[in-house]
C-alpha cells in the first residue's frame, strides 16, 4: 500500500470533516447535486433510512481524533433521531442503518444508557419484522392496499443484521442471532445467483418461503447487477461471517467479491451503477464503490494470508479512483464524494450521497488502523 497516498488523503479528510462538522453539526443530510448538503432530513423526514450515516461519520471521527465537537454533534443528532422510536409508524427494515450507526455506536463509545435503550428498541423492531414461516425479515409495508409485499426481501437488509448480532450479545439472547442468521441463509439462497451476482429484490411466498419472482429493483433491469446491491451483499455477508464465524457466510462473501472484482476490472475499478447495463452512457455509483471497498477490507481480515492481497488490493484500486476522480476536497462543499447514484434510472444523478461519504471515510480509517469497528 502507498503510505504517502494514505497519509495525504487522511489529512485531507480530517481537514474537511472538521470544517463540515462546524457547518452541519447535527443536521443529517442525504443527497446533493452540487456537493452542498443544505437539506436536513431530520427536519424533512425524520424516519428517512439514511439518517444514521452522518452520526456514524461523526462517531468515526471522534474515535479517530478524540475531538469533542464530533461527539457533541453526534450526540445531538442521535437524540433527535431517537424521537422516531416513540412514534413508530414510519419505521422500517432499515432501522439498523438508522440506529446501529448512531445509538449503538454512541453507547459503545460513550457508555450512554439512553443510547443503549434506543439500540435495543430498534433491534426489537427489526426482529419483529421476521417471518418464521419463510425465515426472512420482511422489507416493506403494504403501503398500497392493492399490493401485498409481505413476502418481499431485499439485499440491503444484510447490512442491517449487525444490529441484531449486537443485541444478541448485549442481552445474551440467542433469538436475535437466530433471526439474523436465518435471514442471511435465506438471502444467500434466494437473492444470490450462481455467478456471485445478486438480485436486489426477491418475492417469496410468505407461508412457505418459496421463491416466486425477482424484480429488477433499483438496477438497470430484471436480471442485471445493480452495483450497490452487490456491495450490500459483499459487505453484509462479510459482516455476518465476522459475527458468527459461519463458513457459509464467508463463502457467500467471497463469491460476491469475486464477481465484483472481475466486473470492476472492465472499467478500471471505476464502478458503474450497474455491472450489466449498457456501457454508454457510463453511469457511476461512488456509493457502491466505497461500500464495496469496506466490504473487501472486512473480508481481507477473515481469510488466509495468501488470499488477503486480492481483496486488499482491489479495495485500494477502488479508493484511489474515488480519490483522483470523484473526491471533493474543496471547503465550499460538504460532501466528500461526487458521482453517486440513488438508483440506475435516477434522473438526478450524478449526485453526492451521505452513505457514499460514510463508507469512503470508514475505508480510509480502516486502512489507517483508526476505524471504529462500528458494525
Amino acid at each position: 500500500m502507498d503510505s504517502q497516498w494514505l497519509e495525504h488523503i487522511f489529512s485531507r479528510i480530517t481537514a474537511k470533516m472538521s470544517i463540515v462538522t462546524d457547518r452541519l453539526f447535527d443536521r443529517c443530510p442525504h443527497t446533493s447535486r452540487d456537493g452542498c448538503y443544505t437539506e436536513d432530513m431530520l427536519e424533512k423526514d425524520v424516519y428517512w433510512w439514511t439518517n444514521g450515516f452522518w452520526p456514524g461519520m461523526l462517531f468515526q471521527m471522534y474515535h479517530a481524533t478524540g475531538e469533542d465537537k464530533y461527539r457533541a454533534a453526534a450526540f445531538s443528532a442521535e437524540e433527535k433521531l431517537a424521537k422516531t422510536l416513540t412514534m413508530y409508524d414510519g419505521l422500517h427494515h432499515d432501522v439498523g442503518f438508522m440506529f446501529h450507526l448512531s445509538s449503538v455506536a454512541g453507547y459503545r463509545l460513550l457508555g450512554d444508557s439512553k443510547m443503549r435503550t434506543h439500540g435495543r428498541h430498534a433491534a426489537n423492531l427489526l426482529a419483529g419484522r421476521y417471518n418464521p414461516l419463510g425465515q426472512y425479515i420482511r422489507a416493506w409495508e403494504n403501503y398500497d392496499k392493492n399490493e401485498d409485499k409481505s413476502g418481499w426481501i431485499i439485499i440491503d437488509t444484510m447490512m442491517n443484521l449487525p444490529l441484531l448480532y449486537w443485541a444478541a450479545e448485549e442481552d445474551n439472547d440467542i433469538r436475535y442471532r437466530a433471526v439474523a442468521e436465518n435471514h442471511a441463509y435465506t438471502a444467500a439462497k434466494q437473492l444470490l445467483r450462481a455467478d456471485g451476482s445478486s438480485n436486489h429484490i426477491a418475492i417469496l411466498d410468505p407461508r412457505t418461503g418459496i421463491l416466486l419472482e425477482t424484480p429488477g429493483g433499483q438496477g438497470y433491469a430484471p436480471g442485471s447487477a445493480w452495483t450497490r446491491g452487490q456491495a450490500w451483499a459483499l459487505y453484509g455477508f462479510a459482516l455476518s461471517a465476522k459475527h458468527t464465524e459461519n463458513q457459509a457466510f464467508l463463502a457467500a462473501a467471497k463469491q460476491v467479491a469475486h464477481y465484483f472484482i472481475a466486473s470492476a476490472t472492465r472499467s478500471g475499478f471505476d464502478i458503474p451503477a450497474d455491472f450489466r447495463a449498457p456501457e454508454s452512457p457510463f453511469k457511476s455509483d461512488t456509493s457502491a464503490a466505497a461500500c464495496a471497498a469496506c466490504g473487501l477490507l472486512c473480508l481481507a481480515e477473515q481469510v488466509d494470508e495468501i488470499e488477503k492481497p486480492m481483496y486488499h488490493e482491489a479495495a485500494i484500486s477502488i479508493l484511489k479512483i474515488l480519490d483522483t476522480k470523484y473526491a471533493l476536497w474543496d471547503f465550499e462543499t460538504e460532501a466528500l464524494l461526487s458521482g453517486g447514484a440513488g438508483s440506475y434510472h435516477d434522473p438526478n444523478q450524478p449526485i453526492s450521497i451521505i452513505y457514499g461519504d460514510y463508507f469512503f471515510l470508514e475505508a480510509i480509517l480502516r486502512l489507517k488502523g483508526l476505524a471504529f469497528e462500528i458494525w
